[in-house]
């Protein structure tokens, strides 16, 4: 019936040691309470057949004792943890580290790269309202643009802001992971997730990408890479200068993505490598990531301790009835 039980306040179970000075007394009060009379000899006393109610009369203190005894077990607060079951528990820590770089300008997605990887994580992290993200942002160089936040207002306002040009040129990969482990690091989630984002090759920074995965595989932090942009070439926005003074045009040029990189980023965090080659493609993959982190956690299982004190707290009020009634009743005459 109680297969698993556990205590919550074990300690309390000391105050059954009040019991033994209970007994003590008890047996004490029993002795003194004898009645005396004057008779001739004791012969014809201790020859008077003794009743039930001679051998039962104790009955009374030891039901008292019994029913301390299952009020101290309720006070102690018995638990079973028999039933296991599956249950969703929200902790996912998620970093997003986007490049933007000026080729993220092209516009081989609409209206361009950059857009629209703002417009699919805005809707991921609008679905994720349980977890708290950050937001890292890097071209030439790296930087934070949100700590780790639950406040979701702030998180996407701030990726509105976000544009091309707000820090210097480049492609600096392995910063911008770095950035991101850093503010993953001393997380205490049971999940801490870098969705990292790029359209290029690493040609900037003081750390390598290889690096920067080893440093969050040492911190236990998955990494998702995902390589944005089309096979083959994209049209990208180009200043040129006519008669008509510096105008910007479109020329189609390669797309260049270091997918070996990103695939061996991934594998040493234990990530998963993704191609988005379309706005319907990068938003596949957000909703596959969004999938896999749900499904790590939902398969944890936990115990859920369910408080047993109920029948002990019956048993102890039957027993002191039973004390009361036989006190008033059966037993009333005798002392």
């Amino acid at each position: 019936m109680f297969e698993g039980l556990t205590f919550k306040n074990p300690e309390l179970f000391h105050i059954l040691w009040v019991l033994l000075p209970m007994t003590v007394w008890y047996i004490f009060r029993q002795k003194r309470s004898t009645a005396s009379i004057r008779i001739s000899t004791t012969a014809s006393v201790f020859k008077a057949p003794k009743g039930i109610r001679y051998y039962l009369r104790h009955l009374v203190f030891v039901f008292l004792l019994i029913a301390i005894s299952f009020f101290v077990v309720v006070l102690a607060r018995p638990q079973s943890s028999k039933n296991w079951e599956k249950q969703t528990t929200e902790g996912i820590d998620i970093v997003i580290a986007l490049d933007i770089s000026s080729s993220m300008l092209a516009q081989d997605f609409q209206p361009d790269r950059l857009e629209a990887a703002k417009n699919v994580a805005m809707e991921f992290i609008s679905g994720r309202e349980y977890d708290r993200m950050g937001l890292v942002v890097f071209a030439g160089e790296a930087f934070t643009q949100c700590p780790l936040t639950t406040d979701r207002a702030v998180l996407l306002n701030l990726f509105k802001d976000i544009q091309s040009g707000m820090i210097e040129d480049g492609t600096a990969i392995g910063n911008g992971l770095a950035t991101a482990v850093a503010r993953l690091k001393d997380s205490e989630a049971i999940s801490r997730v870098v969705i990292l984002l790029t359209d290029g090759e690493n040609n900037r920074g003081e750390v390598a990408p290889v690096t920067a995965a080893e440093i969050a595989k040492t911190f236990g932090i998955r990494v998702y890479t995902v390589g944005v942009g089309s096979i083959g070439t994209a049209p990208y926005p180009v200043q040129v200068q006519t008669p008509f003074g510096v105008q910007t045009q479109l020329r189609d040029m390669e797309v260049k993505i270091d997918e070996e990189t990103l695939q061996e980023i991934s594998s040493i965090t234990d990530g998963r490598y993704f191609r988005a080659t379309s706005n319907t493609k990068l938003e596949e993959i957000y909703k596959e990531i969004d999938a896999l982190e749900k499904s790590k956690i939902e398969v944890r299982e936990f115990s859920r301790k369910s408080e047993e004190f109920l029948p002990f707290a019956l048993l102890g009020a039957l027993f002191l009835i039973l004390s009361l009634l036989l006190r008033v009743t059966v037993f009333r005459s005798i002392p």
